[in-house]
């Protein structure tokens, strides 16, 4: 072993202290990283809930890298064994990291510690929509919903956002809050058609299918009340009469959750073309065309004069 060392100071330069430092680091290294990987393995067979086992492993993950550093750290520097010096020569590697990397930290202790958005939430930053999947120390991650697939259900794609966006764009958590949305529905009738019957139709429809949501919405907004200034008058579904260039319209606003706007849709869509169907004074508005032909006269002509 003395030979071997001998041989790395010889070839490398490198001391027998700083060799015994070296091997020191690398083996916690491989000791902290064999524990992850048994700490996974137990959370997987123990925790079955998806978000409870993630959140766990990320805090593992977490606690281990903080732990190698302070191990490490200790075995480098003799005045590591005091957090106050720790604390300082963090800071001072901070100082010299470049802007954007430092404005992520703070993103990502801000969204730690005031929890503004957490995995699994959906929400919308930069014109993007999409349930958070995944944070980390620079980024966070969403599965994107909507852009060119309807009703925001999700497209495939996966969008990494800094996490400086916490601080520089707005962000809105649906999953937060009141944890409903007002969804609405635009049906176009003829100004032929008997819209007072239409909109009994509509009324009953909506109220079906979405007025048992207003019970516990409304328990929502006492709640969050007490930590945000929401207060709603009416929560019960409604349908509202307006007039347009093509027809009468008739809009049911309605509360839903919202990773459940497209199956409301579809169910009340369904039940609207049914019921409309059997009503002989009720017709949808479409655009149409109509074309004027002037009709063709006769014009009765004089011979030319003879010479």
């Amino acid at each position: 072993m003395q030979n071997f060392q001998d041989f790395i100071n010889d070839v490398f330069g490198l001391s027998i202290n700083t060799q015994s430092k070296i091997f020191k680091s690398i083996l916690i290294i491989l000791v902290l990283w064999i524990l992850k990987f048994a700490i996974h393995k137990i959370l997987h067979k123990q925790i079955k809930e998806v978000k409870t086992r993630y959140l766990w492993r990320k805090t593992t993950n977490y606690i281990i890298v903080v732990l190698g550093i302070l191990i490490i750290g200790r075995i480098w520097y003799k005045g590591f064994q005091s957090i106050a010096t720790f604390l300082g020569l963090l800071s001072a590697g901070i100082a010299i990291a470049i802007k954007e990397v430092i404005i992520n930290i703070a993103g990502w202790l801000f969204i730690i510690l005031r929890r503004p958005i957490s995995v699994g939430d959906r929400i919308e930053v930069d014109q993007n929509i999409g349930d958070i999947i995944d944070i980390r120390l620079f980024q966070f991650t969403m599965m994107e919903i909507g852009n060119w697939v309807q009703a925001e259900q999700s497209t495939g794609r996966v969008i990494h956002v800094p996490n400086s966006r916490v601080f520089t764009s707005a962000i809105a958590n649906y999953s937060r809050g009141f944890q409903y949305i007002w969804n609405e529905i635009n049906v176009l009738i003829t100004f032929e058609s008997n819209w007072q019957r239409a909109k009994n139709i509509l009324n009953s429809i909506v109220i079906e299918n979405a007025e048992h949501l207003s019970k516990s919405a409304a328990k929502k907004v006492k709640e969050a009340s007490k930590k945000y200034m929401i207060f709603y008058t009416k929560l019960t579904p409604i349908v509202y009469t307006c007039v347009k260039e093509s027809g009468v319209m008739l809009t049911m606003r309605y509360l839903c959750q919202p990773r459940d706007r497209r199956n409301s849709e579809q169910t009340m869509w369904e039940k609207i073309l049914a019921a409309f169907s059997e009503e002989k004074d009720i017709d949808f508005a479409y655009p149409t065309y109509r074309f004027y032909r002037q009709s063709e006269k006769k014009i009765d002509q004089a011979p030319p004069d003879e010479i």
